[in-house]
């Protein structure tokens, strides 16, 4: 039986972990009664609120680059000690949240101009409703 440990167990509550590893646990939750009982646990300590710097730190996601900053890496715009930060955060650290934001950063990047074209199509029509013809805030002078 795999060991897991609580960071591990952590990103699964927080879905912050890829398919492969996500699978992994669920399928030893299945089998093992000390693992489910782990997990439980630590959701305890989260319902009573940890406040440990480290775990302010983690919740917080104090260490992960902006989507700006993602952004400006896809593009290697950035100071080459900023580039070499995310580029250990991602790859290093290993960090799930800002890979899965930069893999949505480089799927929008290769996108043809008729997936932009629909993409602000549809934010347009879900947002018309907001904007009515005449309709204007009254101020009180």
């Amino acid at each position: 039986m795999a060991k897991f440990t609580r960071e591990q167990l952590a990103g699964y509550l927080d879905d912050a972990l890829g398919e492969a590893e996500t699978t992994r646990i669920e399928q030893a939750l299945r089998q093992s009664e000390p693992l489910r009982q782990d997990l439980r646990a630590l959701m305890q300590e989260r319902d009573r609120g940890e406040h440990s710097l480290g775990a302010v730190w983690r919740r917080q996601r104090l260490s992960c680059p902006t989507r700006d900053q993602l952004g400006s890496y896809l593009l290697k715009v950035l100071e080459s000690q900023q580039q070499a930060y995310i580029r250990f955060h991602l790859h290093t650290i290993g960090c799930s949240f800002c890979q899965a934001n930069l893999a949505d950063l480089e799927a929008r990047q290769k996108e043809t101009g008729a997936h932009v074209k629909e993409r602000r199509r549809r934010f347009f029509e879900s947002s018309a409703g907001l904007l009515r013809p005449g309709h204007k805030k009254k101020r009180n002078d």
